[in-house]
């Protein structure tokens, strides 16, 4: 079975986010200036390079470790969710985290097609 770019990409992603990250960078990732954000984005970075090639690896690790900063999360969930206190919180952060890395990879390969 051949996997299209959208299918490959995503399950790289799910294979960065759930398999190759340990604890230290799942705490600490949401802080650029630590170690953990580039790292964290460079293992990204490189399993997505791997099908984009390294410029749509590069741009999909930075847009990685921005949202890894939880601000584009939280001001989704306080401006348009408007449930920043929900009890449940924790797993909507995880949810609209993973909603929004996945629309960047769309979103890539969109643009990728049409600078061709």
């Amino acid at each position: 079975m051949i996997f299209s770019p959208f299918e490959a990409a995503v399950l790289v992603h799910l294979v960065g986010d759930w398999l190759l990250q340990n604890e230290w960078m799942a705490v600490n990732k949401i802080r650029l200036t630590h170690p953990a954000a580039w790292i964290h984005g460079a293992i990204h970075g490189v399993l997505l390079g791997a099908i984009f090639g390294w410029v749509g690896g590069l741009v999909l690790a930075i847009l990685h470790a921005l949202v890894d900063t939880r601000v584009p999360i939280r001001w989704w969930i306080k401006v348009f969710k408007k449930c920043e206190l929900a009890p449940d919180l924790p797993i909507l952060l995880i949810g609209c985290d993973q909603v929004l890395h996945i629309c960047c990879i769309a979103a890539w390969i969109l643009i990728a097609t049409r600078l061709r």
